[in-house]
């Protein structure tokens, strides 16, 4: 019994599987970053610099001792000349640059180091308008550093700098984003279901009638107060059974859409579109992308064959074509 447990522990972690989902992991995550980025490049210094609408020693002392910030950079090069200005233009520039490579899967390691650090201090140094998409997508480029996203659908798996094919490193790292999305989801459902404003249904009406955030008049809302409340119950409901039902095959699908239509419904009415794509990529890329590698013919014996419906000589037959065709892809 504890063997076989042990077993199924480590083939739900170790098993190889394709390495795609991390792949188009990378390649959202990149694309999203990569829009927004774009369209933030006027506001730069307004969002970031030292003298913008929040400046940095008001900025310092929200950030957390230790990390990172565009602020030390600029203490760095004080003796060459730069102003501050031309280090927060300078990184940004980086940050695009670094971005481009990760989409593209060129030296995608490297890529994903230089973006996760620009990114990083980029977001430190515009904490005051930093909100929930920041954190995720620092978090999933830090991924991108360690998992194996590069190895399909990149520049290096075209040149040949990576192994492709399926890889225990993949299975690991997907196993890894599906369970942080799981907490987060579950945190995120446990943290609604225990304030007051979810519960009565108010919290929906709040967010919708900000004047910051909302994209329509929502006014009629206050007519059909059922409405408020019923959108705060099934959103509590789709993240509290996020990490029981996004599991079995019979309810995932379903349960992965529902998600992916309470964020589309967040981009729609309140105007937060990075976020919700953001966490849009996540999902689609650790439950809804297929990540078991598709064998010519599998290695532990097929149920025909254990029972007798298909001969061992026949099934031995089969396995030197499998071969053959495997060489010569």
């Amino acid at each position: 019994m504890t063997g076989r447990f042990l077993v199924t522990v480590r083939d739900f972690v170790c098993r190889p599987a394709s390495p795609l989902p991390l792949s188009v992991l990378r390649i959202g995550l990149s694309l999203v970053l990569l829009i927004q980025a774009l369209a933030v490049a006027g506001s730069l210094h307004l969002l970031y610099g030292e003298y913008g609408l929040v400046q940095w020693p008001v900025t310092n002392e929200l950030v957390t001792p230790g990390v990172p910030r565009i602020a030390w950079l600029v203490s760095a090069l004080e003796p060459l000349g730069v102003s501050s200005a031309a280090c927060v233009r300078w990184v940004f520039l980086f940050y695009l640059a670094a971005l481009g490579s990760l989409l593209v899967g060129w030296h995608t390691r490297l890529a994903a180091v230089a973006t996760w650090l620009s990114h990083l201090l980029l977001t430190v140094s515009g904490i005051p308008s930093t909100y929930g998409v920041d954190s995720f997508a620092n978090v999933g480029l830090f991924y991108c550093i360690w998992m194996p996203v590069g190895h399909a659908l990149s520049g290096d798996h075209l040149l040949g700098r990576v192994k492709d094919g399926p890889s225990s490193a993949a299975r690991l790292g997907l196993r890894v984003l599906q369970i942080h999305l799981c907490i987060a989801y579950f945190a995120a459902g446990l943290s609604k279901l225990l304030g007051e404003q979810w519960r009565s249904g108010e919290a929906i009406w709040q967010a919708l009638m900000q004047p910051a955030l909302a994209t329509m008049d929502f006014n009629w809302l206050a007519g059909f107060p059922w409405l408020a409340w019923l959108a705060c119950w099934a959103t509590i409901i789709v993240e509290l059974g996020y990490p029981v039902l996004i599991w079995p095959r019979t309810t995932r699908t379903i349960w992965a859409l529902a998600i992916l239509g309470m964020h589309a419904g967040i981009a729609l009415t309140m105007s937060l579109v990075s976020f919700s794509a953001v966490m849009a990529v996540l999902t689609l890329s650790a439950f809804l992308i297929p990540a078991e590698p598709v064998a010519c013919f599998p290695s532990r014996p097929r149920m025909e064959e254990q029972v007798g419906l298909v001969s061992a000589p026949r099934a031995a037959s089969v396995r030197p074509l499998c071969r053959r065709m495997r060489a010569a892809r």
